[in-house]
This record gives structure tokens, sequence and C-alpha cells, in this order.
């Protein structure tokens, strides 16, 4: 991609060394239905925010097993497959969904590997560019899971490994046994909580996916500093959350999602905003 386009979105990182993508993706949680679960509401407009996603240029898109589940997984591949070159797809694993209202953690390494191969064969994919555990499973040592993730990486079945979800412990006991490329865990303007990960991540090279990025519910309706930032940029709320979280830290690689390709436009275009030392002051 010309150097121009991925200005456009926040500028590049490389991820595990050997894959460059910009800095703003897109997360398909959204895609699936209400409280992510079933099929989406409206199919054609989810296919449509994907395929524009691609023409944006969005060059990693986010997703996971347990969307739907297995929704926005086959959803990506139906849209999508073949792949464009250079675009790269990280899923989970690590949680199941019994269902709409749970959330359960399954760490268990044969649990691991059988989630991987369905996620192989719905992507349609033979090796899973970014797999990431979903969650630490508390019943599960983490070196367990881990582990059977790096026996999936030397079977040629996953090109790279990431976290989600985990403590700055987590993260280091991990990396003790297979280079970690990428953490995603909560954080945006409003919750900081995963700072120290954040700044691990910093100093280790490692690209940081911060989930719930925008925050929407909290910025709704907001007449404070952030609302005085847009008002000066032309922008919304969320925008400027974007292009704070892009000058966080030359790590951060937000994924903002949604089912709407006018939203989807709308978060693209954040990245161009560029915030002065006066706004990041105001915003931090």
């Amino acid at each position: 991609m010309p150097t121009a386009e991925r200005e456009r979105l926040g500028g590049a990182i490389t991820i595990g060394e050997d894959q460059v993508v910009d800095r703003l993706g897109f997360g398909a949680m959204r895609l699936a239905g209400p409280g992510v679960w079933g099929e989406p509401q409206d199919r054609d407009e989810a296919r449509r925010v994907l395929r524009r996603a691609i023409e944006l240029g969005v060059s990693l898109i986010d997703t996971a097993d347990a969307y739907g589940p297995a929704v926005s997984e086959t959803l990506i591949a139906e849209t999508l497959h073949p792949y464009p070159a250079g675009l790269m797809i990280a899923t989970k694993g690590g949680l199941t969904r019994p269902r709409r209202e749970r959330w359960d953690h399954d760490g268990r390494p044969t649990h691991l590997r059988a989630a991987c191969e369905a996620s192989l064969d719905r992507l349609k994919m033979e090796r899973i560019d970014l797999y990431q555990l979903h969650a630490p499973d508390p019943d599960v040592p983490l070196e367990d899971s881990v582990a059977t993730l790096a026996e999936l990486q030397e079977e040629g079945k996953i090109r790279h490994i990431g976290l989600s979800n985990v403590t700055l412990d987590e993260l280091r006991r991990a990396r003790r046994l297979v280079p970690i490329v990428s953490v995603q865990n909560r954080y945006n303007h409003a919750d900081r909580s995963s700072e120290d990960v954040l700044e691990e991540c910093a100093r280790e090279g490692i690209a940081f996916l911060p989930w719930h990025p925008l925050d929407a519910g909290h910025h709704a309706g907001d007449t404070g500093t952030l609302a005085e930032v847009a008002n000066r940029h032309g922008a919304t709320a969320a925008q400027i959350v974007v292009a704070w979280l892009l000058a966080r830290s030359p790590v951060m690689l937000p994924i903002p999602g949604t089912s709407s390709v006018a939203h989807l436009e709308e978060n693209v275009a954040a990245a161009q905003l560029r915030l002065s030392a006066e706004d990041l002051s105001a915003l931090s």
C-alpha cells in the first residue's frame, strides 16, 4: 500500500516482524446480531461494511469464534474470500457461548485445538494470520493454554500468537514460552486500567489492540473536554477518541467496529485527524 494511503489510516505497524498493517483496523464483533448473538439484523449491510472496509484500505480485521458464535467468521469468509493480498485476519478462541448471556472460559488444550481447527474451516484458511487466546481460563494454567497455541504454530496452523484480556504478569508469563505479537485488552479514553500492559507492549514492540475503543455509551451527550476538542476539529467525540488513541502510543492499533457503512467511514476518517499538543494535554 502506498505510504500516503497508510498515513491516511494512522500509519503502519509491523506485527511479528514480517507483516505490516495499518494502525486502524476493523473489529467484526458487531457484525453478529444483538448481544453478539445470532445472525446480523441486516446481512447485506454487514457484507457491505466488510467490502467497504477493504475499499478504504483497512488491512487488519479482528474477529473471534465466540462472535455469533461462528457468525462473524463465516460472514468474513463468505464476503471476502479469496482474501486480498496484504489483509490480515485475526481471530480468537478460548471463550464459549452456551447462550446469549454467557461468555464462558475454556482454555483447555483440547478445546483450543478444536476451536482453532473450526476457525480455519470457517475462515477458509490453511493458516490463521493472528490467533489470540480470548481470555485466560482461571481453571486452566495459562502456560497450558499458551503451549497449545505454540504447538498449533509449529504445525503451521497459526502464523502469529496474541493474547486478550491479560494482566501484565500473564503477558510476561506467556512470553517466556512463545513470542507474543499482540495484546487485545479493554482500553479507551475513559478506561485506562491496562496502562501498564500498554507500556510493556510499547517497550517490547508488541501491537496493542484496544477493544471497546470508543466507549460510545460513556461519551453520548458529552459536553466536556472531548466535546470541546471535537468542536475545534469539526469532528465527533468518537472520532477524537480514535485520533487520541493513535497519538497515545506507536503500538496502538484501534479496531473500532460497526454494522453500518456510514459509521465505518466516520471511524476511518478519524485517522486523518491530527491533535495538537494542546488537545492532547487537555485529553490527558
